[in-house]
């Protein structure tokens, strides 16, 4: 600045006038965007795999900007992924204090009563690991003759395959999981690949967010 090397990222400038990096002109930093994608099964939340399977970067528009997921859909599973160039927007969304809500919906294999799913609003423990609490509900049951039932689950943070593993703690094996909501938005209509950007506005609010 002004000729004066910066030797520590520690200093404070009043703006980015006169700044260079490696001799080009430092530019402000690009505002907060956020994006609502409907991740389809079969695509890794990652921008490229040793394995070439298919990932983020083979199915997202090449025209947007560089892009953090706020969270993880593992591969098979699909629907409202966030998508943000801002790292204080992630983390603010994804920090269970925070109070922003996963919801998903679950087809899954057996039978389950209300009680059972009772047990999760209470947290339970599985392989010395503590989930929940979980608000879970019954969507529809398995008609006669038919072997899936559909749930709904919410929950504030969600640990690697938990819905998976709650499941199965209760007899159930998913057969499809498809996440519905995060937060205020909902999938809602939006296909599979489809990407809408959410209003500047809103970004806003959600980066003034108290819970």
């Amino acid at each position: 600045m002004g000729g004066t090397p910066i030797t520590t990222p520690a200093t404070r400038l009043p703006d980015l006038a006169g700044v260079t990096v490696d001799g080009r002109p430092a530019r402000a930093p690009e505002p907060p965007r956020l994006f609502l994608f409907h991740k389809p099964p079969g695509v890794l939340t990652t921008a490229r795999d040793p394995a070439g399977r298919p990932t983020l970067a083979d199915v997202l528009p090449a025209d947007l900007p560089r892009l953090m997921p706020v969270g993880r859909l593992d591969m098979t599973t699909e629907g409202l992924l966030l998508l943000t160039n801002d790292g204080a927007l992630k983390r603010r969304l994804e920090l269970p204090a925070n109070g922003f809500l996963r919801t998903y919906r679950v087809r899954a294999l057996g039978r389950v009563s209300p009680a059972d799913l009772e047990r999760l609003a209470e947290g339970i423990e599985i392989d010395g690991v503590r989930y929940g609490p979980v608000e879970a509900s019954l969507d529809r049951r398995a008609r006669a003759g038919a072997a899936n039932v559909w749930l709904t689950f919410r929950l504030a943070e969600g640990k690697n395959r938990e819905i998976r593993r709650l499941c199965a703690a209760l007899g159930l094996v998913v057969n499809r999981l498809i996440r519905v909501g995060f937060g205020p938005f909902a999938l809602g209509d939006l296909p599979p690949r489809g990407i809408v950007e959410v209003p500047a506005a809103e970004v806003r609010r959600l980066l003034a967010h108290r819970p």
